[in-house]
């Protein structure tokens, strides 16, 4: 599909759910995939699937950031889709939480993803052109017991969404947030019994991510929220 607008993108967090089903379709329309994680020995047959490019990073560390960034531009050319997917689900009761435990995952979930706009915006500012999509959460809106380090992180995220949004759009960036709601199919989730699609597919999510990145920029979407037809909200 040459006449898809991008050509080279980063998908940092990957793993084996929303973010493979992302990587696959985006090789579909020709865009050259870079998969970022701190463990890459779990995407090599998807890295050969779909002739990806594997980097090894901690997203909440700025060397690492900075480095991969470096190495991925050359590898793989002008990075002009940045994908952020990382994300820390720490719970407990909030009397018997380990501060560290706390510290660690908002850095996952929100200071990671500040480190990865940064350095997507250095690279796309003097192009005047690129996406910024960034994988939220019902946490995003809504907060749960027993889990406020997560909501902590994606609270924050969706705030460096709406800023990075403010501040690049009229650069020619589109910066997108998805609020995944709900249960995402998988190992973990499948679909209840007599109630199909009761679980968000990962190809539909992936196909509403291509879908806001053909958006012309005179009516670009700057949040999604995604979920099965039959969940409560």
């Amino acid at each position: 599909m040459n006449d898809f607008p991008y050509k080279s993108a980063l998908v940092i967090g990957a793993g084996t759910g929303i973010s493979a089903a992302v990587a696959r379709l985006l090789a579909k329309h020709g865009v050259k995939v870079g998969l970022v994680a701190r463990n890459t020995e779990k995407l090599a047959a998807l890295s050969t699937e779909i002739g990806a490019t594997l980097y090894a990073a901690d997203a909440s560390r700025t060397d690492q950031v900075d480095a991969m960034f470096a190495a991925a531009e050359q590898e793989i050319g002008d990075i002009d889709i940045v994908i952020f997917n990382a994300g820390s689900r720490l719970t407990g009761a909030l009397a018997d939480l380990d501060p560290d435990a706390v510290e660690q995952s908002i850095k996952v979930s929100a200071f990671a993803g500040f480190l990865v706009v940064r350095q997507a915006a250095r690279h796309m500012i003097p192009r005047g052109r690129g996406a910024i999509l960034l994988t939220g959460a019902t946490a995003s809106k809504k907060a749960y017991a027993h889990s406020a380090p997560f909501a902590m992180g994606k609270f924050a995220l969706r705030a460096l969404s709406q800023s990075a949004a403010r501040e690049l759009g009229p650069q020619g960036i589109h910066v997108a947030h998805f609020i995944i709601d709900g249960q995402v199919r998988g190992e973990r989730h499948q679909d209840r019994n007599n109630e199909p699609d009761s679980t968000l597919s990962p190809d539909d999510i992936a196909q509403a991510y291509i879908n806001v990145l053909l958006q012309r920029r005179s009516a670009w979407t700057l949040e999604v929220d995604l979920r099965p037809w039959n969940e409560q909200f």
